[in-house]
């Protein structure tokens, strides 16, 4: 008899196999760690804008770091009640995440907006990768947060896009 693995034998029953389980967890551990590094980022932007659309960028950099700070919390805690672990380390967002770290040196103001315009960009592509997998699985509430983060990626990806145009 084959020994059962953690994941199918933790005791839950949530209508998702265990393997379903893992696959969705690994999806949203891409997800939280792609986050967080936008989150990092875009508050390194905020305390080291200058330049004319100083108070613009820094207020805006603001209202999104402070989204993306209050998007980690829900988006750990469906891992865990998925049965897994949630990363929460820099070196296991580093091994996640899609994103490359802020610049050693903060960039002009066009820059962080351009570079912030592709964070969003590349986490909206790692929501909408896991959501297959989600959806195979009849995980509702996967789908659903997963199709949240979309929307608010998409979104400001289009106003930075709209900066850098005008």
């Amino acid at each position: 008899m084959a020994k059962k693995s953690k994941a199918a034998s933790d005791g839950i029953d949530i209508g998702i196999s265990g393997k379903e389980r893992a696959a969705i967890a690994a999806g949203l551990s891409r997800l939280l760690a792609d986050t967080y590094t936008l989150y990092l980022t875009t508050h390194n932007f905020h305390w080291n804008v200058t330049g004319p659309q100083f108070n613009s960028l820094h207020a805006m950099f603001m209202a999104q770091y402070t989204e993306l700070w209050n998007a980690v919390d829900p988006i750990a805690e469906r891992i865990r009640s998925l049965g897994h672990v949630a990363p929460g380390s820099y070196a296991q967002f580093a091994a996640l995440s899609s994103l490359p770290d802020a610049p050693a040196q903060p960039p002009k103001a066009d820059e962080m907006v351009r570079l912030l315009m592709q964070g969003h960009e590349a986490v909206a592509r790692t929501a909408r990768a896991a959501f297959p997998t989600a959806d195979a699985a009849n995980d509702q509430p996967s789908c659903d947060l997963l199709t949240q983060r979309l929307d608010v990626h998409e979104k400001t990806a289009w106003m930075l896009r709209s900066l850098l145009q005008g």
